[in-house]
Protein backbone atom coordinates (compact mmCIF):
# COMPACT_ATOMS: atom_id res chain seq x y z
CA UNK A 1 0.00 0.00 0.00
CA UNK A 2 1.19 3.36 -1.26
CA UNK A 3 -0.22 6.72 0.48
CA UNK A 4 0.24 9.49 -2.21
CA UNK A 5 0.13 13.53 -0.38
CA UNK A 6 1.59 16.56 -1.09
CA UNK A 7 5.49 16.92 -0.06
CA UNK A 8 6.51 18.42 3.37
CA UNK A 9 9.45 19.41 3.72
CA UNK A 10 11.17 16.57 5.40
CA UNK A 11 9.43 14.99 2.39
CA UNK A 12 11.29 17.13 -0.43
CA UNK A 13 15.13 16.19 0.88
CA UNK A 14 13.86 12.57 0.91
CA UNK A 15 12.28 12.61 -2.69
CA UNK A 16 15.62 14.22 -3.34
CA UNK A 17 17.69 11.40 -2.50
CA UNK A 18 16.06 8.67 -4.08
CA UNK A 19 18.10 6.73 -6.78
CA UNK A 20 16.84 7.84 -9.84
CA UNK A 21 19.93 6.11 -11.86
CA UNK A 22 18.42 3.48 -14.68
CA UNK A 23 19.76 1.12 -16.80
CA UNK A 24 18.94 0.42 -20.39
CA UNK A 25 19.94 -2.09 -23.15
CA UNK A 26 17.80 -0.08 -25.78
CA UNK A 27 18.17 3.92 -26.74
CA UNK A 28 16.47 6.31 -28.74
CA UNK A 29 18.89 7.27 -31.77
CA UNK A 30 18.38 10.50 -33.32
CA UNK A 31 19.84 11.13 -36.77
CA UNK A 32 19.22 15.01 -38.31
CA UNK A 33 18.97 15.25 -42.07
CA UNK A 34 17.87 18.27 -44.45
CA UNK A 35 15.12 19.34 -42.52
CA UNK A 36 13.82 16.39 -40.63
CA UNK A 37 14.99 14.17 -37.05
CA UNK A 38 14.32 10.66 -37.20
CA UNK A 39 14.11 8.96 -33.65
CA UNK A 40 14.66 5.04 -33.72
CA UNK A 41 15.39 2.20 -30.83
CA UNK A 42 18.59 0.63 -31.27
CA UNK A 43 20.22 -1.96 -29.04
CA UNK A 44 22.87 -0.24 -26.23
CA UNK A 45 25.72 -3.24 -26.34
CA UNK A 46 26.68 -3.19 -23.78
CA UNK A 47 23.83 -1.14 -21.51
CA UNK A 48 23.80 2.51 -20.69
CA UNK A 49 24.11 2.83 -16.86
CA UNK A 50 22.70 6.27 -16.25
CA UNK A 51 23.28 8.50 -12.85
CA UNK A 52 21.70 11.67 -12.76
CA UNK A 53 23.86 14.74 -11.66
CA UNK A 54 22.45 16.92 -9.03
CA UNK A 55 19.88 19.17 -9.86
CA UNK A 56 20.49 22.89 -9.66
CA UNK A 57 17.93 24.98 -8.31
CA UNK A 58 14.97 26.12 -9.86
CA UNK A 59 13.24 29.00 -11.40
CA UNK A 60 9.62 29.51 -9.89
CA UNK A 61 7.24 27.76 -7.67
CA UNK A 62 7.53 24.26 -7.77
CA UNK A 63 5.00 21.70 -6.56
CA UNK A 64 5.84 18.19 -5.17
CA UNK A 65 3.96 15.10 -4.95
CA UNK A 66 5.14 12.13 -2.93
CA UNK A 67 4.31 8.52 -2.60
CA UNK A 68 5.20 6.55 0.72
CA UNK A 69 5.14 2.87 1.50
CA UNK A 70 3.92 1.01 4.43
CA UNK A 71 7.46 1.51 5.95
CA UNK A 72 7.07 5.63 5.68
CA UNK A 73 9.81 6.09 3.39
CA UNK A 74 9.39 8.11 0.07
CA UNK A 75 9.51 5.88 -2.23
CA UNK A 76 8.48 8.14 -5.07
CA UNK A 77 7.85 12.00 -6.02
CA UNK A 78 6.63 13.83 -8.97
CA UNK A 79 7.80 17.71 -9.26
CA UNK A 80 6.05 20.08 -11.39
CA UNK A 81 5.43 23.74 -11.91
CA UNK A 82 2.74 25.85 -13.51
CA UNK A 83 3.36 28.35 -16.60
CA UNK A 84 -0.24 30.55 -16.34
CA UNK A 85 1.00 32.54 -19.92
CA UNK A 86 0.79 29.16 -21.76
CA UNK A 87 -1.18 26.87 -18.98
CA UNK A 88 1.24 24.69 -19.08
CA UNK A 89 2.25 21.85 -16.48
CA UNK A 90 5.86 21.51 -16.87
CA UNK A 91 6.35 18.11 -15.24
CA UNK A 92 10.28 18.69 -13.87
CA UNK A 93 10.83 15.27 -12.10
CA UNK A 94 9.46 12.31 -11.60
CA UNK A 95 11.36 9.19 -9.57
CA UNK A 96 10.49 5.79 -8.29
CA UNK A 97 12.47 3.93 -6.23
CA UNK A 98 14.37 1.30 -8.01
CA UNK A 99 12.96 -1.29 -5.36
CA UNK A 100 9.23 -0.01 -6.16
CA UNK A 101 9.68 0.32 -9.78
CA UNK A 102 6.96 -1.54 -12.25
CA UNK A 103 4.25 -1.25 -9.42
CA UNK A 104 2.34 1.77 -10.64
CA UNK A 105 3.90 4.51 -8.53
CA UNK A 106 5.23 6.35 -11.45
CA UNK A 107 1.71 6.04 -13.00
CA UNK A 108 -0.15 6.92 -10.20
CA UNK A 109 2.28 9.98 -9.05
CA UNK A 110 1.73 11.48 -12.31
CA UNK A 111 -2.06 10.87 -12.56
CA UNK A 112 -1.86 13.19 -9.62
CA UNK A 113 0.00 15.91 -10.94
CA UNK A 114 -2.28 15.66 -14.13
CA UNK A 115 -5.14 15.99 -11.13
CA UNK A 116 -3.30 19.17 -10.15
CA UNK A 117 -2.63 20.58 -13.39
CA UNK A 118 -6.47 20.27 -14.01
CA UNK A 119 -7.17 22.31 -10.96
CA UNK A 120 -5.05 25.23 -12.03
CA UNK A 121 -6.90 25.02 -15.62
CA UNK A 122 -3.56 23.56 -17.42
CA UNK A 123 -4.05 22.57 -20.78
CA UNK A 124 -1.23 20.53 -21.51
CA UNK A 125 1.63 18.34 -19.53
CA UNK A 126 5.24 18.69 -20.61
CA UNK A 127 8.20 17.05 -19.73
CA UNK A 128 12.00 16.75 -20.89
CA UNK A 129 13.49 12.89 -21.23
CA UNK A 130 17.22 12.33 -22.46
CA UNK A 131 17.21 9.84 -25.34
CA UNK A 132 19.09 7.26 -23.53
CA UNK A 133 16.13 6.92 -20.75
CA UNK A 134 14.24 4.31 -23.31
CA UNK A 135 12.29 2.92 -20.35
CA UNK A 136 10.83 6.33 -19.15
CA UNK A 137 10.43 7.35 -22.89
CA UNK A 138 8.19 3.99 -22.62
CA UNK A 139 6.53 4.74 -19.71
CA UNK A 140 5.74 7.91 -20.37
CA UNK A 141 4.00 7.10 -23.91
CA UNK A 142 2.12 4.49 -22.00
CA UNK A 143 1.19 7.60 -20.17
CA UNK A 144 -0.55 9.39 -22.99
CA UNK A 145 2.37 11.55 -23.87
CA UNK A 146 3.62 11.79 -27.24
CA UNK A 147 7.07 13.58 -28.41
CA UNK A 148 6.74 17.13 -29.83
CA UNK A 149 10.31 18.50 -29.60
CA UNK A 150 14.00 17.75 -29.20
CA UNK A 151 17.31 19.27 -28.69
CA UNK A 152 20.28 18.45 -29.60
CA UNK A 153 22.27 21.46 -28.00
CA UNK A 154 20.87 21.37 -24.43
CA UNK A 155 23.10 19.34 -22.92
CA UNK A 156 26.49 20.25 -24.93
CA UNK A 157 28.78 20.89 -21.68
CA UNK A 158 27.17 19.18 -19.04
CA UNK A 159 27.75 15.85 -17.65
CA UNK A 160 25.10 14.65 -20.56
CA UNK A 161 26.58 15.62 -23.38
CA UNK A 162 26.33 13.84 -26.29
CA UNK A 163 22.41 12.88 -25.35
CA UNK A 164 19.74 14.22 -26.97
CA UNK A 165 16.80 16.03 -25.32
CA UNK A 166 13.22 14.47 -25.79
CA UNK A 167 10.33 16.68 -25.80
CA UNK A 168 6.83 14.98 -24.83
CA UNK A 169 3.65 16.48 -23.78
CA UNK A 170 -0.05 15.22 -23.61
CA UNK A 171 -3.32 16.81 -23.11
CA UNK A 172 -4.19 17.68 -19.46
Amino acid sequence: MVIYRVATPEDRKRAEAIDNSFTTDTILEVTATEGEFRVRPVVANPPVHKVYPDDEETDGEEHIIVAVDTEGDVCGAITLAYASWNRRLHIADLRVAPTHRGRGIGTALMERALTHGRELSARTAWLEVTNINAPAVRAYRRMGFALCGLDTSLYVGTESEGEVALFMSRGV
